[in-house]
């Protein structure tokens, strides 16, 4: 299948035949064997950036948008060539999905499709996998699908393993058994978020192409299927967001109303204490005067001063209410 390490910056590459076979592509400028080709590039090789900058089925403006610094997602038409920038989760090579983002940038001629990167992307690495399990892609609308439907398809995945997070979260809540972390349930936020802004970016993009005049025809039944697919994905999102801030509200109010438990029971043990307090500080004065101090029993008589006003003023609160909760 697809051939590693060969020619200038390319990471791999396929020709397809016209019944979908694919075969490897060894050099970025050799001779086509198929009806279409696809090539994936790594823009960290100056070599790639030499042959972008002088591939002739380019035009300058698609060409200046592959080899741009900026990363935003955007979108562009020029002369039947269609160039976009998406987003797309970096990869490390021990593992498959980071939460680092970076720009997929994509050139479609009828003939060619280009896509090329900085950091390795895990789009790049679905789509190949597809593409060697019997995948293919005869035409440009066809390799954007796929590409689109491997960037779609990770952030499916990711987004259920979220929701799911959510709804164990939500189910001990619930159970009243080992409530979520308010630090799990912040990182679970910061990713929804994180693709939340990275789906409506990408839906941004192909709104734009699909309401572009000089589109071609061959990509606008794609371009359509695909912001249909990003809505509901996005809407997914929503939804698990949706969820999670439900369970934030609960669990605040959860918080809140122990708090003021507390506080409650706490007032009530300082109401109790302070006339029991006030006897016993008064009977602690140095002074002259000072009842009971000559008799045998005058600190178990204090005493019972003191318990029998924390008894009194317990049962002055009962009969005012405050002790109905």
């Amino acid at each position: 299948m697809p051939a590693q390490g060969m020619g200038p910056g390319l990471i791999w590459g396929l020709d397809f035949a016209a019944d979908g076979t694919p075969s490897p592509v060894a050099r970025c400028d050799g001779d086509t064997t198929g009806v279409f080709r696809w090539l994936h590039l790594n823009l960290a090789d100056h070599g790639t950036r030499q042959w972008i900058a002088d591939a002739p089925d380019l035009s300058p403006q698609i060409r200046d948008l592959l080899l741009a610094p900026d990363t935003h997602q955007r979108a562009l038409v020029d002369g039947g060539c269609v160039g976009c920038v998406l987003h797309d989760f970096e990869r490390d090579f021990d593992i498959a999905d980071t939460d680092r983002i970076g720009a997929l940038r994509i050139a479609l001629t009828p003939s060619l499709m280009l896509t090329t990167r900085l950091h390795p992307l895990r789009s790049a690495d679905i789509a190949r996998g597809r593409l060697e399990r019997g995948g293919a892609a005869t035409g440009p609308a066809q390799a954007l699908d796929l590409l689109v439907g491997a960037i779609t398809g990770n952030i499916a995945d990711i987004a259920r393993s979220l929701g799911n997070d959510v709804q164990q979260g939500e189910d001990a809540f619930l159970d009243g058994h080992h409530p979520p972390d308010a630090r799990d349930l912040i990182r679970i936020r910061r990713r929804l978020a994180q693709i939340h802004r990275l789906l409506t970016g990408m839906r941004g993009v192909f709104q734009r192409l699909e309401e572009d005049e000089e589109l071609p025809e061959m990509l606008r039944p794609t371009v359509e299927k695909l912001v249909q697919r990003l809505q509901a994905l996005d809407g997914d999102i929503l939804g698990a967001q949706g969820q999670l801030r439900l369970l934030r509200d609960e669990l605040d109010i959860q918080s809140a109303q122990r708090t003021n438990q507390n506080l409650y029971i706490l007032s009530i043990i300082t109401a109790l204490m302070l006339p029991a307090t006030l006897v016993t500080g008064i009977f602690g004065m140095n002074t002259g005067g000072m009842p009971l101090a000559s008799g045998a029993h005058g600190t178990l008589l204090a005493a019972l001063v003191a318990a029998g006003a924390a008894g009194l003023t317990y049962w002055l609160l009962r009969w005012m209410g405050f002790m109905r909760r």
